[in-house]
């Protein structure tokens, strides 16, 4: 699941691993690996082999492997000490 094979002649095979943005996050060369060896990092790094071709995949593989989604921390309140930011007046900016 989520893992697309791409042949492409005269090229060293690598595994090319993306972010949910489709960003490049890393390249891993498979040139010197045997089949069995592949098989084992990719199940390392926590993609989901399905039993089927057409079988359902389980909620907690949907978005895996390689790496967990980002989560964004919430907003801080500043702290005691911190400086405030100055107030402004409605009638700086009318459309607020």
């Amino acid at each position: 699941h989520n893992l697309e094979m791409k042949h492409l002649p005269g090229a060293d095979p690598e595994l090319v691993l993306l972010s949910y943005r489709y960003e490049e996050l890393e390249r891993i060369p498979l040139s010197d690996m045997t089949r069995e060896e592949i098989n084992q990092l990719v199940q390392e790094l926590g993609f989901y082999r399905k039993e089927a071709p057409d079988a359902p995949v389980p909620e907690e593989f949907q978005f895996a492997p390689a790496r967990p989604l980002p989560t964004l921390l919430p907003p801080q309140a500043p702290a005691a000490d911190d400086e405030t930011l100055p107030q402004h007046d409605k009638e700086e900016h009318p459309e607020l």
